[in-house]
């Protein structure tokens, strides 16, 4: 049955604030207040908006393998490219299949684990993901920051302050977020679409040198036959692939977004094989927007990085693009500048500077809206995470820390960066191999068992994460560094979230009621306004009962009748709120309470103590050890509750004006 509004209490957690600054604070709403609850952009739009941080990698990717292989450089990222079209966009194609919210694998792996021991996992996971996003903010803005010292116009006067470039280019990037995701959408659009085109023209002018010199490519021929035969050097480019995994960056980000993503069909009814990790119907016009979001992303820049690989291991001295050289870290800006004159040269490092610098916008859209879908529900942070402003402030606070931290050192961060990269993308394959594993069962269209196919398709999955394996432990043995970086934001998440749910576990947890059936909704009149006496019961057995009422009545001078109330705790306690259903019974004078679905004994006593106002409550304690009842009560809902539910009461109390009589509260030893 629907929850009824008159079983709706309103606390300090749900009223809206009083001042101007709390209600500006709290809006407007981003997606983590339901898709429908912002505007939503075509598919081709919110294209962009993931684009400025995977089309950004343009900045950095050629110069990244020219290092990484020298002229193995084009072999070394048609293997990348490969990679992204045969393993990570499969990989998301399904994610978005599955997880449409903007949780991303997150989700996937929260509904395949079900429980504190999954959850724990996908905290630690939520680690790594802010690792990423976090990282690709700091490091974009640093990149491109070298982008303006390095400019032949601003070099002898901006070329010794790598650190304040850096967080100007912050401020302004949370500045955007703060005016509205409005205003990014934007700007996420003219930033990304005019540095493709100056990239198209520097490779266009590229290949056209290249075709009018033949002697460019004989001398890579030659550099290359100088080596191994065609086997050791597909080898020799295998193994230096993990170095190029930043190139794989985006595509998290991308799944992210998806809530900006406008559902141009019918919702479907999640019948497609695919069972939703929500439970709410499958937003059908939405998942095929951004199948093809992820489709064009992935084709679009696989062609955009053999070109330049192409381009750059033709046009660029060794000399030039190793470490320290005029071309490091900037190779296409470099060959701009070549090719074109500084003039051109330099509205493209404009162009190259703005899109790195927005490279965040995907990152900061991906927090703001992974964390409030997902920790408040775990009471692991505050309410007021579910709004977007103050979680961007609490974001640039961050990434101030880790620029002053790595002082804007590009290459510092890139470990980091690299390992959230790649556990991210490990994770989302973990994910989509697990779905198939536990898939449907009956017969396909085709005749084939559904669970066989299921079973081939999960094993074609494990293929993949083995391949993202690899490329992590090579990189994790390689710059170990990064690892280290990223269990620390695990474990901060973890020690914050701990402190979070322990700071809100007297709250009243408790998201809606509804009434069982019509009988329960016809006498529950007949509770309301002191009219009876709250008894809490750890069992349902009308035998306890009776030996309740019994001592109550010989101790007690009990003028109302009794209101026993059971609750009935789900499996997975780890989530923070709860919908309850109430159903209500006569037992003689006496009243039975039952709720279910509840996540917590002592807080769901206290939400119906304050709905019905009784005369009295006789709470019953254990006698047990303190500490245990507490573990038992934070991590499994159940503990000492005699003494919890007394303890929300009062800060209930403490909120609420004194219009009414408060019950009086007997501590009854069992």
């Amino acid at each position: 049955m629907k929850p009824n509004p008159s079983l709706f209490i309103p606390s300090s957690e749900t009223t809206p604030s009083k001042t101007a600054w709390g209600r500006w604070m709290a809006g407007p709403q981003g997606p983590q207040s339901g898709a429908d609850q912002h505007p939503a952009h075509p598919w081709y739009q919110v294209l962009w908006l993931t684009g400025v941080d995977y089309f950004s990698t343009l900045g950095y990717q050629p110069g990244i393998a020219l290092i990484a292989v020298g002229a193995l450089s084009p072999i070394a990222t048609l293997i990348l490219v490969l990679v992204t079209l045969f393993c990570a966009l499969p990989v998301y194609i399904q994610v978005s299949s599955r997880s449409y919210a903007g949780q991303g694998s997150i989700a996937m792996l929260e509904h395949l684990l079900p429980g504190w021991w999954g959850n724990l996992m996908v905290l630690v996971l939520i680690g790594f993901v802010s690792t990423d996003y976090i990282i690709t903010m700091t490091l974009s803005a640093a990149d491109a920051a070298v982008h303006v010292m390095e400019n032949p116009y601003l070099h002898p006067y901006l070329h010794s302050y790598p650190v304040w470039i850096t967080l100007v280019l912050l401020l302004l990037l949370a500045g955007v977020f703060l005016a509205g995701m409005k205003e990014a959408m934007g700007l996420a659009l003219v930033t990304a679409v005019p540095y493709i085109i100056l990239n198209l023209f520097v490779l266009v002018r590229g290949i056209m040198e290249i075709a009018a010199h033949p002697e460019y490519l004989h001398q890579w021929t030659a550099a290359l036959s100088s080596g191994d035969d065609f086997g050791g050097l597909m080898i020799v480019a295998l193994l230096a692939f993990p170095k190029l995994a930043l190139g794989l960056s985006g595509f998290e980000t991308g799944v992210a977004v998806m809530p900006w993503v406008k559902d141009e069909a019918t919702a479907g009814n999640g019948q497609d094989g695919h069972p939703p990790t929500d439970g709410a119907a499958r937003p059908m016009g939405r998942i095929r927007g951004t199948h093809k979001m992820l489709i064009t992303a992935a084709l679009l820049m696989s062609g955009l990085l053999l070109a330049a690989s192409f381009v750059t291991t033709m046009l660029i001295p060794p000399e030039a693009s190793q470490a320290g050289g005029k071309a490091a870290g900037r190779a296409l800006a470099y060959l701009a500048h070549q090719l074109f004159g500084n003039v051109f040269g330099t509205i493209y490092d404009i162009s190259t500077i703005a899109i790195l610098w927005f490279a965040g916008a995907s990152a900061m859209a991906g927090m703001i809206s992974l964390i409030p879908r997902y920790l408040p529900r775990l009471g692991m942070a505050p309410q007021w995470t579910r709004h977007a402003r103050p979680l961007i402030l609490v974001l640039l606070g961050v990434n101030i820390f880790i620029t002053l931290l790595f002082q804007a050192d590009v290459e510092a961060q890139a470990g980091a960066y690299a390992t959230g990269v790649l556990v991210v993308m490990l994770s989302a394959s973990v994910a989509v191999a697990l779905s198939f594993w536990k898939g449907e069962k009956g017969a396909s269209p085709n005749g084939v068992p559904r669970d066989r196919m299921q079973r081939v398709k999960s094993v074609g999955f494990w293929v993949v994460t083995a391949v993202f394996a690899y490329t992590l432990i090579d990189n994790v043995l390689a710059r170990p560094d990064g690892l280290i970086i990223a269990t620390g934001f695990s474990l901060a998440i973890l020690l914050l979230g701990a402190i979070s749910r322990y700071r809100r576990a007297s709250e009243l947890r408790i998201s809606d009621i509804a009434f069982a059936d019509a009988a329960s909704e016809a006498l529950w009149p007949h509770l309301l306004g002191r009219q009876v006496n709250l008894v809490p019961m750890s069992t349902n057995l009308p035998s306890a009962r009776a030996k309740k009422a019994a001592i109550l009545a010989e101790r007690y001078t009990t003028q109302a009748p009794l209101a026993f109330v059971h609750v009935d705790l789900v499996d997975n306690r780890s989530t923070f709120t709860a919908a309850l259903k109430l159903k209500i019974d006569r037992e003689g004078s006496h009243y039975r309470l039952t709720l279910s679905g509840a996540v917590a004994t002592a807080n769901t006593i206290a939400y119906v103590s304050e709905l019905i106002n009784p005369l009295c409550i006789f709470l019953t304690l254990s006698r047990k050890s303190l500490m245990t009842q507490s573990f038992r009560y934070f991590l499994f809902g159940k503990g000492e509750v005699g003494l919890w539910v007394y303890r929300i009461l009062l800060r209930y109390w403490a909120w609420t004006p004194e219009d009414d009589l408060r019950p009086t509260i007997f501590l009854v030893s069992e």
